[in-house]
């Protein structure tokens, strides 16, 4: 059995897909970008605001179901330039998330005009 979540707080999908699944004790995301769900329109020029945008639309949706970073155990981020921008985007992402950190790939890929993409799974806590 699948749920899908969707909130107004992080970016509308721009395409045929949900913002996070829940499924088998898991939820899912969909990859997330720099978007500001208000005004559909990508946040920040650099690695370090673009990514705190993304941790913010990620949050939104972990909350719509219930759940925050000390949930997540494996989280995919694609940058756009990886040698250059890595540093900064890990600068950002250790302010956000909790110990123990959760597993982690990260990429370059060629990611439509932003800097970083981030998915990630969380655990679901068993109801009862």
């Amino acid at each position: 059995m699948r749920e899908a979540f969707q909130t107004d707080l992080a970016a509308k999908p721009g395409g045929s897909y949900s913002q996070g699944i829940a499924a088998g004790g898991f939820f899912y995301t969909a990859g997330v970008g720099p978007v500001d769900p208000a005004s559909g329109q990508v946040v920040g020029e650099t690695i370090e605001e673009q990514t705190a945008r993304v941790l913010d639309n990620l949050e939104a949706i972990l909350g719509s179901a219930g759940l925050g970073w000390g949930d997540v155990v494996k989280v995919t981020t694609h940058l756009q330039e990886l040698h250059r921008d890595f540093a900064g985007y890990d600068q950002v992402y250790r302010s956000r998330l909790v110990e123990p950190f959760p597993v982690r790939t990260t990429v370059g890929s060629q990611v439509m005009n932003i800097l970083v993409e981030i998915d990630v799974v969380a655990v679901r806590p068993q109801a009862g």
